[in-house]
């Protein structure tokens, strides 16, 4: 999708030859002498529209003006969640008219976030998942013009959100196709696709490369699967070597059954999403493509199945992990986190100066938090706090959790050195402190997406989260 930014009033707009024209007037908005203004302040005083969220009029071939739809629609005071139910609504209202270009049009000078929110929305609501569809439904809207009083200074903001929706939208593709769709060798494809943009290298390791890592941990899930493991190493150089990278780390379970601790069948579609950390990765290098900044980030992706057969692991079997400690593996539907575990010790080796694991790892994650915000969990205050205010800024919100060493007294074992769960109470804390035993060489944290990542219901689809949180993130708290 071709994404404009155009410095325009509302005189302006009226001149604007498009399929819809949608107007953004808050409760402050204040008419001009200019045609359209005079049109809105007709329609106010009839009481045709009200400039309360939600509240919109839709008009066609309205008189003196260029564009084919008008949609006047009110944002209330303004804030995230207004613009952002008023954004979605407008966008809906003229989708069905097989709109090609749309100009979004803000009465007033957004703030930057605002700005970012509604180049956001538009994208979101006009996202339609096409790849496995025999006739498909094309996504019509082609061109998004975002006109304001004052375009120059939030360039760089609009040129960010735009990066950022394009990493979603990769994150999503990958996220939402079905699993014969998606195996860990096509998104080892889709990684290596990657190494096209400057900057970027890529690395894919098979089942013989990760056997000579010793990766017992993360062969041993994969075991059951006829579908081969692969471990995706991509590397974003945007500065000097000297320069420590961060390392996002993303579960890669591209279809998880449970393996031998099968999962109910209901619902069991939706753990073609398993590898939605695997895509946010994915989607946040797509997204440093465009923009280039001067920081270095590695990305790891664990990638296999996880299916029962008679080669598949086993409740009560151990394992050696990479990092030598071995672990009894009570529960074989908690494999995300024995994945990982390797790929979090296999990051040691880049001197990090932060890593960042992103996976969808407990249903008790979903249970606490819903599907508003990740559960954080964190080793360090401060980068704890960096990825917060990398929420909070960029709409995708996530919350801290806790990290008490007394939750691990469930993981201990008589017969390795830890066990892969512990019990049903605190279950996302548990699954984290697992993780924090392979992670103790480096600023750790981990964000379990499980709640986050995925809708479901009649608006089934992957959300592309956290790609906004963590390219944010990368952007501000990497300088």
């Amino acid at each position: 999708m071709n994404f404009e930014l155009k410095t325009s009033g509302l005189a302006d707009a009226v001149s604007e030859k498009c399929d819809a024209l949608i107007v953004l007037l808050a409760e402050s908005f204040k008419p001009g002498k200019d045609v359209l203004s005079g049109l809105v302040s007709q329609v106010l005083k009839a009481g045709d529209l009200e400039t309360k969220a939600g509240k919109s009029l839709l008009l066609y071939r309205p008189s003196g003006l260029a564009c084919s739809h008008l949609v006047l629609a009110g944002i209330g005071d303004g804030s995230l969640k207004e613009l952002r139910q008023s954004v979605a609504a407008a966008v809906t209202a003229v989708k069905s008219n097989k709109v090609k270009k749309l100009v979004l049009c803000f009465a007033a000078s957004p703030q930057a976030d605002a700005l970012r929110c509604a180049v956001m929305t538009v994208a979101d609501a006009s996202y339609v998942f096409t790849t496995t569809k025999s006739k498909p439904e094309p996504r019509t809207l082609r061109q998004i013009v975002v006109s304001l009083p004052a375009a120059t200074a939030l360039k760089p903001v609009f040129d960010q959100a735009v990066a950022t929706v394009t990493g979603i939208e990769y994150a999503k593709e990958w996220a939402n196709r079905p699993a014969n769709h998606a195996t860990p060798t096509m998104l080892a494809s889709a990684a290596r696709s990657l190494a096209k943009f400057p900057n970027i290298k890529c690395e894919v390791l098979g089942p013989k490369e990760v056997s000579k890592l010793a990766m017992g941990s993360f062969l041993a899930v994969a075991r059951g699967s006829e579908e081969p493991l692969r471990f995706i190493v991509l590397r974003y150089a945007g500065t000097v070597k000297t320069e420590a990278p961060t390392v996002l780390v993303g579960k890669g379970i591209t279809f998880d059954s449970g393996g031998i601790s099968i999962k109910p069948a209901p619902e069991m579609d939706e753990m073609k999403f398993d590898m939605s950390g695997a895509a946010s990765v994915l989607g946040v290098f797509r997204a440093l493509a465009e923009l280039k900044p001067a920081i270095n980030v590695i990305g790891l992706i664990p990638a296999c199945e996880n299916l029962p057969d008679g080669r598949a692991v086993k409740p009560g079997d151990v394992v050696t992990s990479m990092s030598g400690q071995t672990i009894e593996i009570l529960n074989t539907d908690a494999e995300g986190r024995l994945v990982l575990c390797d790929a979090l010790t296999y990051a040691e080796r880049f001197k990090p100066r932060a890593v960042v694991d992103i996976a969808t790892l407990t249903g008790a994650c979903m249970i606490a938090l819903g599907g508003v915000r990740s559960g954080l969990f964190a080793s360090h205050d401060e980068l704890a706090n960096a990825l917060l205010l990398a929420g909070e800024s960029s709409s995708d919100l996530c919350w801290r959790m806790p990290l008490d060493e007394d939750y691990a007294e469930g993981l201990k074992s008589n017969f390795a050195d830890t066990a892969n769960v512990a019990g049903r109470a605190g279950g996302a804390i548990t699954a984290a402190k697992f993780l924090q035993r392979f992670a103790g060489k480096f600023p750790w944290a981990h964000l379990d997406i499980a709640g986050t990542a995925w809708k479901s219901g009649t608006s089934k689809g992957a959300t592309g989260r956290p790609v906004a949180l963590l390219l944010q993130y990368l952007l501000t708290a990497t300088k």
